[in-house]
């Protein structure tokens, strides 16, 4: 079996997120929003998850968001695997939990996976995590996340080295979630994509933020280091070709969310080709108008 190209450095990104636990927690805001989203889908759902298992756990941050939304007495979270310092050892070298077989009826993972070498075998992973009917919901960036700081900094490097290296994380790109939860032997797949737009007062105000939430590049392969003529330009074109009126900067984030459920006999099935596609609501037992 042919192994996953090791695109990120996992012993590094433990530092990096080591090192945001220790910062400014203001940067957490996106990881606080998709925590609240994900507790405001399992408070329709009509049903009590007693063993859940946090797999970005690091500040309890879904914990707190389930409390707010008034179901901790319902949605337990038994584990919490933090990525940061505490049960490393519930992470194996290629970052896949290794959790017990049918041990969770709910499983979460807080923008975490994008940085996972072998996507597909982490999904199958928690797959086999889950109890039968047991639902998996994870948020991970898309490939449109950090558009723009991609761009000014290949130009800057192209005009002024005349060649480029990669610099920002290669996110998902328009890949097929719903088809990888499918393959990975998940039963009603979704994937929902949230694009989200921050601004900034310059590009180093946003880069900032990055080291704060533990999201700088972790290439396995190291670039050649950034020069200071280079970051200068490329603060330069990315407020020439982006700022707004009072010269802020724009910063797009984008959000996939893939949730599913391990099959189960009492589930609805899959609607055959061709027929219209199930509603979000119906695939996670959602009431109507609570999502």
């Amino acid at each position: 079996m042919t192994e996953p190209p090791r695109l990120f450095d996992w012993p590094l990104r433990r530092r990096r997120l080591e090192r945001a636990v220790r910062g400014d927690h203001t940067a957490d805001f996106l990881r606080r929003r998709v925590a609240e989203d994900m507790a405001a889908t399992l408070a329709g759902i009509v049903r009590d998850f007693g063993d859940g298992v946090d797999l970005s756990a690091r500040d309890r941050m879904f914990d707190h968001a389930l409390a707010e939304a008034g179901i901790a007495g319902r949605v337990r979270i038994a584990t919490h695997i933090d990525q940061a310092g505490d049960n490393l050892d519930a992470l194996q070298d290629n970052e896949i939990p290794a959790l017990t077989a049918d041990s969770a009826d709910l499983i979460v993972s807080i923008l975490s996976l994008h940085w996972t070498n072998d996507l597909p075998g982490a999904l199958s992973q928690i797959r086999r995590a889950l109890r039968p009917d047991g639902l998996f919901i994870g948020a991970l960036f898309g490939g449109s996340s950090l558009q723009e700081l991609r761009w000014a900094l290949g130009q800057a490097e192209l005009e002024l080295t005349g060649g480029q290296a990669a610099r920002v994380s290669p996110f998902a790109d328009a890949f097929d979630g719903a088809g990888l939860l499918q393959r990975a032997g998940f039963a009603l797949p979704v994937s929902d994509i949230d694009r989200l737009t921050v601004t900034y007062a310059d590009p180093f105000a946003l880069i900032r933020d990055l080291r704060a939430m533990g999201e700088t590049a972790l290439f396995a392969e190291r670039p050649r280091p950034l020069t200071r003529a280079v970051v200068a330009r490329m603060a330069g074109l990315y407020a020439e070709r982006y700022a707004d009126a009072d010269g802020r900067i724009p910063a797009t984030f984008e959000i996939v969310t893939l949730s599913g459920w391990a099959p189960h006999p009492d589930q609805q099935k899959p609607l055959r080709p061709g027929s219209a596609k199930m509603r979000l609501s119906e695939a996670l037992g959602v009431e109507e108008g609570k999502l």
